[in-house]
């Protein structure tokens, strides 16, 4: 396999502005602020998306899927980056191994550190660039709304 282009601190802050974006989204549309974009190796823009478990009723709309179903169907995700305001929980960590996204660039791991370990240990590249803003959502949204937030991250009071 072909080793992907180095990703630059500048292109991933630029990259995490859609995921930012849809965050903000799901927070106002009263749901949890997790957002998440899919880039192609080019750097377009297949598709981005919000977490979505509260608007849809849907526990498996988290902010990674709904932007991998977005992006619709490819080919292949091989040298793909999924951008995400949040460290990927088990479930997301799993779509990104399942469809060999070759990259993950995540807003922030203060809050939630999820399965980018694991995907680190088996070959996917990540970036954590620990985003003032990117925890700021989540800080906010914890402390405001914990019986959410312990539903999403599967949590019991």
């Amino acid at each position: 396999m072909t080793a992907m282009p180095p990703l630059g601190r500048d292109l991933a802050r630029a990259w995490l502005a859609a995921a930012v974006d849809e965050a903000r989204q799901g927070l106002r549309e009263g749901g949890i602020p997790i957002g998440a974009a899919l880039f192609a190796a080019d750097g377009e823009l297949l598709g981005s998306g919000h977490n979505r478990r509260v608007q849809d009723g849907d526990p498996s709309t988290h902010g990674e899927t709904d932007a991998f179903r977005r992006a619709g169907r490819q080919r292949s995700y091989r040298g793909t980056t999924m951008v995400t305001t949040l460290s990927p929980c088990w479930y997301c960590s799993g779509l990104v191994r399942q469809f060999g996204i070759s990259r993950v660039v995540i807003g922030e791991a203060t809050t939630f550190h999820g399965g980018h370990d694991w995907l680190a240990e088996n070959g996917v590249e990540i970036m954590v660039l620990e985003d003032p803003e990117c925890i700021g959502l989540m800080t906010d949204f914890i402390e405001a709304q914990p019986d959410l937030w312990n539903e999403d991250i599967g949590e019991e009071d």
